[in-house]
């Protein structure tokens, strides 16, 4: 159970690559600007970064000059279909020597399906020393005592609320010193984008988003704001995330907090505060309309940074957690399970000890610090995270709200056995329960959100007894921390 810190950035403009991107067989077809070589010999590698792209190739670069007669051939893969991608290159036999590893099916599952080559050969005790104690960990990177993979990031708060500061000036929302007046509560916010609203005169709105590509982009609204709200869990979409760990279940219809925003968020549609283009709107579009100053906040993670910044638009500032309360009632919380596994070597490969090499140059403190210094998020290493030596404010800022995410529980610290839990996906998610609220197809806002977390918890009842009958000791009140503050750090402890 993690949250997810994919970028979504990547997802959409891995989107616009095209169809030739999907063909496998005798045509991988690499994208991007990719390794200087080509060569038939070169170590394969896959990825879906694209705003990350040229990171990748500066590692390729760097990589290729420290370890002669090794080249890398990086291809860049389509988002939305890179698992499948990933299960159609593992059946035909002929998958990358290394690549990152995708969301689905659990890194478990791949593990039990041969996929993955264990590092242990490569990856010693002095090794493993390098990364932040407890990186390391049976279920999530480590099965049956063996090392799969590595982390490349850490945890850094998964979205944000962006501020357009010549919106909010135009608008007249400074304070006296003539900076911009952040908004930090759910009033403010309101306040906000109502002001922007009525003195633009149409020409800008209180906020905006991309909702045209189906990934769930509206979720991410009710995720930043109700964890400051005191859900915990938040609404992320991936599959198994979300869960308020004080009660082992998903909370969507007891936690008031969903309820609360979900009515905010239509009241604020019903005000005319959203962008009217908002659902027809790609996120990539709605990304350029922010920038341009078409609104003056949208909710998006810290993959808009880079783009932003190649387009010399610096003007904004970032919040997280806006909160009904002065003080946040929840936070993000760290994941160490999702954030360790980033990258594997094929267990196909003919060239795994190159493999690792390549593995080991992306997961380096002296990588993590260009991926940080590129403003592509918080590095595993914390001696990365310095924003001393970041020119760019708002990374900077970013960066600086690591202290926004707490130590939570990890389940799969208390019981090492829940590894092979993977619950289904129910059909509507969360994703799609916001977007039918906020179209008003979903009139039932409370009876919607009631049975989606009923489905969830029946789908992680069922994969846990499916654990069990396989001998496994499991049980869903492994997932009950009733001890757990989510305003504190919190420390797992292993089952006795």
């Amino acid at each position: 159970m993690t949250s997810s810190n994919v970028s979504r950035r990547g997802l959409l403009r891995t989107a616009a690559l095209g169809a030739g991107t999907l063909a496998l067989g005798g045509g991988l077809s690499a994208c991007g600007s990719g390794s200087p070589s080509s060569a038939a010999d070169a170590l394969t590698y896959w990825d879906w970064y694209v705003t990350q792209a040229p990171w990748v190739d500066k590692e390729i670069e760097l990589f290729e000059k420290g370890h002669s007669g090794v080249s890398v051939k990086k291809t860049t893969q389509q988002n939305a279909k890179y698992p499948d991608l990933v299960a159609l290159a593992n059946r035909s036999g002929n998958p990358p020597d290394v690549f990152m590893i995708p969301q689905v099916p659990s890194v478990a599952e791949q593990v039990a399906k041969g996929w993955l080559h264990p590092l242990d050969e490569w990856a010693t005790p002095a090794w493993q020393s390098r990364f932040p104690e407890g990186t390391f960990l049976e279920g999530a990177n480590v099965f049956d005592g063996k090392v799969y993979s590595a982390p490349l990031k850490g945890s850094g708060p998964q979205l944000q609320l962006y501020i357009h500061h010549g919106v909010f000036k135009s608008a007249g929302l400074t304070n006296p010193d003539g900076s911009v007046k952040i908004p930090r509560t759910w009033d403010e916010v309101t306040s906000a984008a109502q002001t922007i609203t009525k003195k633009s005169g149409g020409k800008s709105y209180g906020f905006g988003f991309g909702n045209a590509d189906g990934i769930g982009v509206l979720a991410w609204w009710l995720d930043l704001f109700v964890r400051g709200a005191g859900a915990p869990g938040g609404a992320p979409t991936v599959p198994g995330t979300g869960m308020d760990y004080r009660v082992g279940k998903w909370t969507f219809g007891t936690d008031r907090a969903y309820a609360d925003f979900l009515e905010l968020f239509v009241e604020w549609k019903k005000r005319g505060f959203f962008h009217p283009n908002s659902v027809s709107l790609s996120d990539e579009a709605a990304r350029a309309f922010f920038e341009r100053g078409k609104f003056g906040m949208t909710v998006g993670g810290v993959w808009n940074q880079p783009e932003w910044t190649q387009h010399k638009f610096t003007d904004y500032s970032l919040v997280t957690l806006p909160s009904p309360t002065a003080t946040p009632k929840g936070f993000y919380y760290a994941d160490p399970v999702g954030n360790g596994t980033f990258a594997a070597v094929s267990a196909k490969s003919k060239k795994a000890h190159e493999g690792f090499q390549w593995l080991d140059a992306l997961t380096s403190p002296a990588a993590g610090r260009r991926w940080v210094e590129d403003l592509n998020g918080v590095s595993a290493h914390p001696t990365d995270n310095d924003p001393d030596g970041i020119d760019s404010k708002p990374f900077a800022a970013f960066i600086g709200m690591t202290e926004q995410v707490l130590r939570g529980p990890v389940p799969l610290v208390r019981n090492p056995e829940l590894a092979g839990v993977a619950p289904g996906v129910p059909k509507p998610d969360i994703g799609d329960v916001v977007t039918g609220v906020y179209t008003g197809q979903i009139k039932d806002v409370q009876g919607a959100l009631s049975s989606l977390a009923d489905k969830k918890f029946q789908l992680l009842s069922d994969a846990v007894a499916a654990v069990a009958k396989q001998g496994k000791k499991v049980s869903t009140s492994d997932y009950v921390f009733a001890d757990w503050d989510p305003t504190k750090p919190y420390t797992t402890k292993k089952k006795a």
